[in-house]
């Protein structure tokens, strides 16, 4: 198993594609297209995001993850994660985690203690309470040490993005298409 950049923009686009369908599911109507759009033409374009693979031997990608910078670029955050192959009952998007734990700066939130266990399982172990009742979580790479000092990922407003493509047609057209084609082209290897 190894963990892998996606930096061609091409594969790139087409794991975003397969990420966002894959998280979203088959009834989240445009919300994986628009996650998409945002992703590639704000995050990507000020490169914030990053997509990580986790490859079997032969190069299969197994698992992808989504990753966000904050904006102190002090830590990034796994905004999205998925599983393409989890036949043995293992989550290789919770081993791709880890290894990402081990690499990179690392601010997690966990809406309960179930996912705080499975988080901590990844390498993420220092916990914070927010003002909202969620646990934020930090593995040992990330230098915050209190509350205060952890920054807002940065993100996309879904509802702008839905407005500029709903306003622009051409747009619209151009995105979808991106996404349909990065669905078809999803590399069967990296």
């Amino acid at each position: 198993m190894r963990v892998i950049q996606v930096h061609d923009a091409d594969q790139r686009e087409a794991c975003l594609a397969r990420l966002c369908a894959e998280a979203f599911g088959d009834n989240a109507g445009l919300t994986p297209l628009l996650r998409f759009a945002g992703v590639t033409a704000v995050l990507f374009e000020q490169q914030a995001a990053r997509v990580f693979a986790l490859a079997d031997d032969d190069g299969r990608p197994l698992a992808l993850a989504l990753l966000v910078l904050d904006k102190d670029n002090q830590g990034m955050t796994p905004v999205l994660m998925g599983d393409l192959d989890a036949a043995n009952g293992e989550s290789p998007a919770m081993r791709l985690l880890g290894e990402l734990a081990r690499r990179a700066p690392l601010c997690m939130e966990a809406g309960d203690a179930a996912e705080q266990t499975r988080l901590e399982s990844a390498g993420i172990t220092r916990w914070f309470d927010d003002s909202r009742g969620r646990r934020i979580g930090l593995n040992a790479r990330h230098p915050a040490t209190t509350r205060e000092e952890i920054a807002p990922v940065l993100g996309v407003d879904d509802a702008a993005v839905a407005q500029n493509l709903k306003q622009n047609r051409p747009l619209f057209d151009d995105y979808k298409q991106r996404f349909i084609n990065g669905l078809a082209a999803f590399p069967a290897t990296l």
